[in-house]
């Protein structure tokens, strides 16, 4: 009777740890990351994981909560943004998985063409210094600034040596570029913030990034002592192969493939 009774506590215990191993916390921010996460996890319950999605509203606390172990992975990020919170912060992250490569745009809803913007303009980028960098090369790429030779995606306000428009700029956080974009003559723009926001039409932007920046395709990362968990592995697979999630995305992305990119599958 004692060895029953042993037992069966043992096999209480095993099948509490297995539910924990099948449990996960996820952290990302509002709108299409969002959105495809939730999408993903309705299918993941049905195989065995139960996810809870938490939302932040910037771009910090995901991973201050994924190194204090509050959330198992995040997505939100891409891997430059993750390297420089590792060197600033002294984090140990890594990616587990490919999602979304989104168009950054330059929007305007004061001009309609890069001609039109006009000296003196106002000009708003965001405020980190990663996406900062993909904002002036973009900049650059439409002709209104010229940045140091090699500077890459880490330029700032700094690296700038030819401005020939005497253009101003505003940092804010990446999340609230979409709230000021009516105040100034150009904005840095997320696709995915402008569809959430409904502000105004995600398809108008001025610019694009394409294919060229899947470097800054965002994903799932998690600690690195982590990398290998079966639970998030199993789970990034499902995101992946869900015909659900492919299609949430789309809609987050209002339907246009010119804003988005599926970075597993390019």
């Amino acid at each position: 009777m004692r060895f029953l009774k042993t037992l069966a506590i043992a096999l209480v215990s095993l099948g509490t740890m297995a539910a924990q191993a099948e449990t996960l916390t996820i952290g990302t921010v509002p709108g299409a990351y969002s959105d495809a996460v939730t999408a993903a996890a309705k299918e993941a319950k049905d195989q065995g994981i139960a996810v809870k999605v938490i939302e932040f509203s910037d771009w910090t606390t995901p991973n201050v909560a994924l190194d204090a172990g509050d959330i198992d992975l995040n997505f939100f990020q891409h891997r430059p943004f993750m390297e420089n919170a590792e060197k600033q912060k002294g984090y140990r992250f890594d990616i587990v998985g490919l999602g979304i490569l989104q168009n950054i745009g330059l929007f305007s809803l004061k001009h309609r063409s890069l001609d039109q913007i006009p000296a003196g303009g106002k000009v708003a980028i965001a405020n980190d210094p990663v996406n900062q960098g993909r904002a002036l090369l973009l900049l650059q790429k439409a002709g209104l600034i010229t940045l140091k030779a090699g500077v890459g995606f880490l330029g700032t306000l700094d690296d700038i040596t030819e401005n020939p428009k005497k253009l101003t700029f505003v940092e804010v956080e990446g999340p609230q570029l979409v709230r000021i974009t009516g105040d100034v003559d150009l904005a840095q723009g997320y696709p995915h913030f402008i569809v959430a926001a409904g502000a105004f039409d995600p398809t108008s932007g001025l610019i694009y990034s394409g294919i060229e920046d899947k470097l800054f395709a965002v994903s799932f990362v998690t600690k690195a002592s982590r990398k290998d968990d079966p639970t998030i592995r199993k789970f990034v697979q499902i995101f992946q192969n869900s015909e659900a999630v492919k299609q949430q995305i789309n809609k987050s992305f209002a339907g246009s493939d010119k804003l988005y990119l599926l970075a597993w599958q390019n």
